[in-house]
């Protein structure tokens, strides 16, 4: 079975330190730390476990001021690699005109496949009308966009959790988003604790919205949405890691392990995908 993951991160040492304090913050919560690889170990693991990957690319210089793992890295990544299909750009919405040209330059020079936000992270709400016009111009180039929603690890822990608010990616902003912009197609990333039924209501309600479901062990989804997967929402949900937050191999064995048909199955790790982003 063909298996799509659209949430990749390059886990090379610019991604690393890209992410600045948030770092070792999230190594302490976590109680792992977080190692940078080579591209080619990178490489090799996507290979060992199947998949076809879409990269993430991460901007945080509008909130801690580091050098991006950017439209230009993870771009190049995707071209030196075959199991790399495409890649997500990513822009700092604080940036203004700025954003506006990184990603007219993402599309009709990189040929990318759309644009990763990071709500929490970046500091901002995507149906904060200040920044329409980004959007304005993402929906003229006519290419998706994926969006956290839910809890993060990053800055959990410290106090403030490092400036960031967590409802910055409630999914209720989602939901003003694509009633704001109904041709834009926007896929909503991990499961979205703790709004999980508001974030399915979401996506229900909107014929423009999608999920994937990275970040997260099936085996501690709720019975509710696992059972929505294969009823009222199959055809509305897609795969993701978070690579490199949970090994594939669990990941995997813990989906086959929810009893899902392969009609459903199918639907998840690819059919979705390749109706809705063309992949």
């Amino acid at each position: 079975m063909r298996r799509i993951d659209l949430h990749c991160y390059p886990n090379t040492q610019r991604w690393i330190d890209c992410q600045g304090p948030y770092v070792k913050a999230l190594a302490e919560y976590w109680h792992r730390d977080w190692k940078a690889k080579t591209e080619e170990e990178v490489v090799r693991e996507f290979q060992s476990a199947g998949i076809e990957a879409v990269l993430v690319a991460l901007d945080l210089r509008a909130t801690i001021n580091t050098v991006p793992c950017d439209i230009d890295d993870v771009a190049g990544m995707r071209d030196r690699h075959d199991c790399i299909i495409q890649a997500w750009g990513a822009v700092e919405p604080a940036m203004g005109q700025v954003a506006i040209d990184e990603a007219k330059h993402a599309i009709r020079d990189l040929k990318m496949l759309g644009f990763h936000f990071h709500p929490i992270m970046q500091h901002f709400s995507v149906d904060d009308q200040r920044y329409y016009p980004l959007w304005e111009e993402i929906n003229a180039l006519k290419v998706p966009v994926m969006i956290d929603v839910g809890m993060t690890g990053m800055g959990a822990g410290l106090p403030g959790g490092f400036g960031a608010k967590t409802r910055h990616a409630h999914p209720s902003s989602i939901d003003t988003l694509a009633a704001d912009f109904p041709d834009l197609t926007i896929i909503m990333a991990h499961p979205g604790y703790p709004w999980i039924d508001e974030t399915t209501v979401c996506a229900l309600h909107k014929g423009n919205v999608f999920w994937e479901m990275s970040g997260w062990a099936p085996k501690y989804l709720p019975e509710a949405l696992k059972r929505d997967i294969r009823g009222r929402l199959k055809h509305k949900v897609m795969f993701g890691s978070d690579y490199p937050s949970i090994p594939h191999e669990r990941l995997f064995k813990e989906w086959n392990e929810l009893g899902y048909s392969d009609e459903v199955l199918e639907l998840f790790f690819h059919k979705n995908a390749e109706r809705v982003l063309g992949l």
